[in-house]
Formats: structure tokens, sequence, C-alpha cells
């Protein structure tokens, strides 16, 4: 797996919650939300956080149903990563993300969050959850593929 910066972003059709992680120590940060606005504003936004992150890998959050089927928001994401790919030539790599939004309101109420600030946060954090899934799943395959066993 190469080193370096890794963005994630968590994609809705109000926010798009976007995460920042590194290869090297393995770990996802919650970075910013990106509100609904016109496509071409959330574009220039994401741009200038890529001018200045400078990853080599983004993430997309894929949304299924429990079961795994695929639905609207399925299409709608994988629009969206084919967008990042085409607009600013990175590659794009998709994660399973069901059940990231919940697991973040329970993570950001566990810390004393109130219910608002916490909905507020969502969206940023479930980005850092579906990334640090994508480093862990790197990490695993890395350490696989290079013999190392699992105590």
């Amino acid at each position: 797996m190469p080193e370096g910066t890794v963005m994630g972003f968590d994609f809705g059709t109000v926010r798009i919650g976007v995460a920042v992680g590194e290869t090297i120590t393995g770990l996802a940060h919650p970075l910013t939300l990106i509100a609904s606005e016109p496509l071409a504003q959330r574009f220039e936004k994401i741009g200038a956080l890529l001018a200045e992150w400078q990853p080599h890998q983004i993430v997309v959050g894929l949304p299924t149903h429990l079961d795994g089927t695929e639905h609207e928001m399925t299409q709608r994401c994988r629009r969206f990563g084919n967008q990042l790919h085409g607009r600013f030539n990175l590659p794009v790599d998709w994660v399973d993300e069901r059940l990231s939004s919940a697991e973040a309101e329970q993570r950001l109420q566990q810390a004393g969050q109130s219910a608002r600030a916490a909905k507020a946060n969502v969206d940023a954090v479930a980005a850092q959850i579906l990334l640090q899934q994508w480093l862990d799943q790197q990490a695993a395959r890395s350490e696989h593929q290079a013999g190392g066993t699992h105590a």
C-alpha cells in the first residue's frame, strides 16, 4: 500500500462528511462537512481540500440495504465517486458504509455531545469510520501479502 494521505467521503444529499487519514499511522480523523450547495460549489470546496491535503487515494462510502442489495443512494454515491475520479484524477475505492452513521451518532453521544451537536458532526465522524475501516482493511491486506501471521 502506498504511504501517504487518504481522504474519505460520506456522501449525502444534504451534507458530505469528510475525513482524512494516513496510511503510515493507519489512523483516520474527522475533518469537515460540506453542506448542501449547488454541485459546482461542492466540488470547488472538495477541490480546495484535495489541494490542501494532497491525498493519493479517495475512499467513498457505499450505502446498501442491510442485506447488501443496492438502492437509490448506492447509485448516487457511485456517481459522486466517479465524478471525483473524473474531476481530480485520483483513484477512488469504495467501502461498505452500512450503519456508519448510526455508529458515529452513538460515539458522539458517548463522548458527551448533545443530540443537536452530535447531529452536526455525525457525517464527518461517519466519514472517519468508513475511512478507518478502509485503512484497517489495507493494513490487513498488506500484512497478509507480506506473510505476516495473526496472533
